[in-house]
């Protein structure tokens, strides 16, 4: 009897033993999952675009008459100074040569206009000593008349002779500069431009020196050889990279209408140790189409920056450099945030999953800003509260979750 009852035992235990090993292994297990806090911080909300670099007064120097521009000797970065610098040098283009008739006509013209040149200085001495005549004229009419010996009629008239006389002086004068100018332009007409020697090259020869039209450096040298250009080619483009360097980004025009001129930009990835400071200087009215490298068709607009930072820390910056701008857009110095990859959706709602006791309970929050990072929680949790980041989808209210470590 003794060993049947504990052979009894024995078996009740087993059974005992296996149903809790069962119920062990079927009950569900807390979910592993990243824990965060609620706390008080600074947060900022920004708008992040890649942006270019460049000089608000690109100044472009051009040929100022056709010729042969001779070879440009300056090199970019080269420092140039305002109406001294000269950074080009060119020669006029040759005349386009005359024909016999041509020639014999342009010589007729000149002949002419000599002829002229006579005549009106003929006229011109005519007419000086006319005005010399009735200067005298007068002033015997005006003691004359002082005395009593003519009428005030001769005086007048005296006097408007006078007047006619100075008048036809004016008209002699006027007419022989005309004359002149005349002749000087039936000369151009048989003038032959012969260059000289490029090592002997000054005033005489021509050559006409292009100077800076504004301090600063060499940018860029859009034609280094020598050739002939018409008017109005441009050769080279000069910018002060050190005072007027900013920075110019393409917003989306939805991100574009919450910035504001004035708003702070932090400028990173360009290459330096440290963040450089700027501020929004303007946002233009007009936006364009632009593709994206995947083809997407944006709206874009035009941001313009400015730096406001030590101009020695960006000493390695120039024209066209490739920078990352955060605008921001909003900021404080005191907000109850939670982590961003906490918040869920729970119908038209934001939610948060909050661990109370080793459960995560569903709490409904309000959220303000939200920068991607954290976001500004303004009703529904409070400091110190821990919240599941990154909820997964087999969670739900009540469930019990433990700290993945």
């Amino acid at each position: 009897m003794g060993s049947k009852r504990s052979g009894r035992w024995i078996l009740l235990g087993s059974v005992v033993v296996v149903l809790l090993l069962l119920v062990w292994a079927f009950m569900p297990r807390p979910l592993l999952v990243d824990i965060g806090t609620v706390q008080r911080a600074a947060m900022l909300e920004t708008i992040d675009d890649e942006g270019k670099t460049r000089v608000r007064d690109a100044y472009v120097v051009s040929t100022p008459v056709t010729g042969r521009l001779l070879r440009i000797e300056v090199e970019p970065g080269d420092p140039v100074l305002q109406d001294e610098t000269v950074v080009a040098r060119m020669l006029p283009a040759n005349p386009v040569a005359l024909d016999s008739r041509s020639r014999e006509q342009a010589r007729a013209a000149v002949a002419s206009a000599e002829a002229a040149v006579r005549l009106a200085q003929a006229e011109l001495n005519k007419a000086r000593a006319d005005a010399d005549l009735s200067r005298t004229e007068l002033q015997r009419m005006t003691e004359l008349q002082q005395r009593g010996a003519v009428s005030d009629a001769a005086l007048d008239n005296a006097k408007q002779v006078w007047r006619s006389a100075s008048a036809q002086l004016d008209m002699a004068k006027a007419s022989i500069s005309m004359r002149q100018a005349d002749l000087a332009s039936a000369r151009a007409q048989l003038i032959t431009f012969v260059p000289g020697q490029v090592d002997n090259r000054d005033a005489q020869s021509g050559v006409i020196n292009i100077v800076a039209p504004h301090s600063g450096s060499i940018l860029r040298v859009l034609q280094e050889s020598e050739t002939t250009l018409p008017a109005g080619q441009a050769i080279l483009e000069i910018g002060d990279i050190n005072e007027e360097l900013e920075v110019v980004v393409e917003l989306l025009s939805t991100d574009a209408v919450r910035v504001k001129p004035g708003n702070r930009v932090m400028i990173e990835n360009w290459g330096g140790p440290q963040t450089l400071e700027g501020r929004v200087e303007k946002v233009e009215p007009w936006g364009f189409t632009k593709y994206s490298a995947l083809g997407v068709e944006e709206q874009r607009v035009k941001t313009t920056i400015r730096f406001v930072s030590d101009k020695t820390q960006r000493a390695s910056l120039g024209h066209g450099f490739r920078v990352e701008a955060r605008i921001v857009v909003w900021e404080t110095t005191d907000a109850l945030i939670v982590p961003s990859s906490a918040l869920l959706r729970a119908g038209s709602h934001w939610a948060v999953y909050r661990v109370e006791s080793g459960k995560a309970r569903q709490k409904i929050v309000q959220v303000g800003h939200n920068n991607g990072i954290s976001a500004e929680v303004t009703n529904g949790l409070k400091v110190g509260d821990q919240v599941v980041l990154y909820p997964p989808a087999e969670l739900s209210d009540g469930g019990r979750v433990k700290p993945r470590l």
